[in-house]
């Protein structure tokens, strides 16, 4: 006979000690136990030492315990009793209690019942206490999406920053003050290849003077989370530099965000162009400059192809959302967010090209400096058409019906979180699969679609 069929011990020995059974319930794994006849009535209640449970749960002694929950719960208790009287034991039911100032008390209980003829014993477990838990671990984990969102924002931040900024850029590590990252026009300005920058003390390009202003600043600046400036001088060089270092955190260890602007540079608007013309020419992406009220100042070839247009002179001087966004609102949405919060990280949105094709594309914007020299940066993704999806979703739903056949052919020689590890895999390989497919930029483009790291998708694969 199998075990769901199996007649319940008889407990009737246990009968005359059933408050004091009540009592250890309440000691070990309950916040009340009641003790009822057989019609229902409570004949004694016992608290856990903890529980708090208004009015007086003592009380309801002598009373039917359907008359001590609210109406619209009378007939769970009705259940409960009915199953514990065929069964020997109920299962698990939630009831509200009248309780102080017309709220509620939500409790949980079970019934065991002491023998064929004998009292019943319903356990009880406040769900107050359950609930403040559930709200803890959902508050705690709405602060840890908040910080990852708030890492991953930064990070697509300094990427844009790296691919059209004017000044030198370098990311310092805050622990160690060693370079992880540089860009190109650090490495023109300290005349090093950026592979020789990374791993170096951050001070290294500064006068011996200086040295001690920098630790200065990235001490300020990570100690205040707050941005902090000073003017230090170049090793070398004739002229001083502005240098400003951004903290933020990274996914796994605090870093700063050090940028150096050499005060002699006029930052004439020709040569911001001359500048990021070079720098955005190799992205795969659109990738637009334009001033703070969204007028094109360099704009490269990816994105004069995806619009249509040959040359970067019939699009400089006009508003970028002639084509990005196709409507006023919508581009002044993604202006108004990168002013207020200095980033717009993958909006999606639509391109207007010449010959009047829309596109889908991923809009993501940043602004790339301060003072008289505003700009902002936008990376244009483009998505892949309705047709392709429709192809790559066919091609999907071919994976899984040859994925259910096989997984289905292992029933019963492999155990379900076996079966489940197999599906999880094969799945994977193929979204990374479609993710490099649908990237422009290699690896780094797949694990952004993905929304991993570029390690972790190596990995992966």
């Amino acid at each position: 006979m199998s075990d769901t069929h199996r007649v319940p011990p008889d407990l009737s020995g246990l009968s005359p000690w059933a408050p004091e059974l009540a009592q250890t319930f309440v000691t070990l794994a309950s916040d009340i136990a009641l003790v009822l006849d057989d019609a229902g009535r409570v004949c004694s209640v016992a608290q856990a030492g903890h529980a708090a449970l208004e009015p007086d749960p003592t009380i309801w002694t002598g009373r039917l315990w359907a008359d001590t929950v609210l109406p619209s719960c009378r007939d769970k208790v009705l259940q409960t009793l009915q199953e514990v009287k065929q069964c020997g034991l109920a299962k698990r039911r939630e009831v509200n209690h009248p309780g102080p100032d017309g709220q509620s008390v939500a409790m949980a209980y079970t019934a065991l019942r002491l023998g064929h003829s004998g009292p019943i014993l319903v356990v009880g477990r406040d769900l107050a206490a359950i609930t403040a838990m559930q709200q803890r671990y959902l508050l705690a984990r709405q602060q840890m999406e908040q910080g990852y969102w708030r890492a991953r924002q930064a990070e697509a931040r300094y990427r844009l920053l790296f691919q059209v900024a004017t000044d030198a850029v370098l990311l310092v590590d805050a622990a160690s003050r060693h370079i992880l990252e540089a860009n190109q026009a650090a490495a023109d300005l300290f005349e090093l290849p950026v592979e020789q920058l990374q791993g170096r003390d951050a001070t290294f390009g500064f006068e011996r003077d200086s040295r001690a202003a920098l630790k200065a600043l990235l001490e300020r600046a990570q100690s205040s989370a707050a941005p902090a400036d000073a003017r230090l001088q170049l090793l070398g060089k004739m002229a001083a530099a502005n240098v400003t270092a951004i903290p933020f955190d990274g996914d796994t260890a605090p870093r700063l965000l050090l940028r150096v602007r050499r005060a002699e540079l006029p930052g004439r608007a020709s040569e911001i162009n001359a500048t990021l013309a070079r720098l955005v020419d190799s992205s795969h992406d659109g990738v637009v400059v334009t001033d703070t009220a969204g007028a094109i100042l360099v704009a490269n070839p990816a994105f004069l192809q995806l619009i249509r247009v040959s040359t970067e002179i019939e699009v400089r001087g006009r508003p970028l959302q002639d084509w990005v966004g196709v409507g006023d609102t919508q581009f002044g949405e993604v202006l108004e967010q990168v002013r207020s919060r200095g980033v717009a990280r993958r909006q999606s949105s639509r391109v207007l090209s010449a010959d009047a094709q829309l596109s889908p594309v991923e809009l993501s914007a940043a602004q790339l400096s301060n003072g008289e020299d505003d700009c902002i940066g936008f990376t244009i993704r483009p998505l892949p058409s309705a047709g392709r999806d429709t192809e790559l979703a066919t091609e999907l739903q071919a994976v899984l019906a040859d994925l259910t056949a096989q997984l289905s052919r292992q029933i019963g020689e492999a155990p379900l979180p076996e079966l489940l590890r197999q599906a999880a895999l094969v799945l994977e390989r193929q979204f990374i699969r479609l993710a490099l497919e649908r990237s422009t930029d290699g690896v780094f483009g797949a694990a952004h679609l993905l929304g991993i790291s570029e390690a972790e998708l190596r990995a992966r694969q």
